[in-house]
Order: C-alpha cells, then sequence, then structure tokens
C-alpha cells in the first residue's frame, strides 16, 4: 500500500481519520504492514501484505488476527484491543 493512499481512506463506520502505525516497508517505501486506528470510535484495522483490513466486524474473525497483533504488540505501546477495538484501561470496569 502507498502511503499516499492512506489519505484517501476514512473509518467505513463513522468515516472519521484514520491513524496509521508503519510497522515495515518494501524497498520503494510501500507500506507491508502496519495497523490504522480510527479516531473516533477506535476500531484498529491491520494492513497485512499492503492490504488494510477493513471489513464490516461481523465479516472479522478476531482469532484469526489474533497473531498478528501479538506479533506487534510492541507497536501497540500496551493498548489492549476488545471486539476490534482499542480500550483505555483507566475506564474498565467504570460506569
Amino acid at each position: 500500500m502507498r502511503i499516499e493512499t492512506i489519505n484517501k481512506l476514512c473509518c467505513p463506520f463513522d468515516k472519521a481519520d484514520l491513524e496509521l502505525t508503519i510497522i515495515r516497508k518494501n524497498l520503494s517505501e510501500n507500506i507491508i504492514e502496519g495497523f490504522l486506528i480510527c479516531q473516533d470510535c477506535k476500531r484498529l484495522y491491520p494492513i497485512v501484505s499492503g492490504v488494510p483490513i477493513m471489513s464490516p466486524d461481523e465479516y472479522r474473525e478476531f482469532p484469526l488476527e489474533q497473531p498478528i497483533l501479538d506479533k506487534w504488540k510492541a507497536h501497540l505501546e500496551g493498548k489492549k484491543i476488545e471486539g476490534f477495538r482499542i480500550v483505555d484501561d483507566k475506564l474498565i470496569g467504570q460506569p
């Protein structure tokens, strides 16, 4: 995926901007691995083999994505993922 493509993408659910984390590029500077996070709903969309996985939640399978997220744990900076979304530990258990 070319970096210019990111500027054309938005969250398919709420049309918000996406924050890009690049994990690996090829020699042509195309993104091979990384992830996008929606600024509003906090959904995480992995980029695998240059392709962003931006399917609706009901068509995604978390157990298939979990090994990728485990591999990228250092890049997630301790953030937890639940139901394809970044979860703030401070908010867990609060009404």
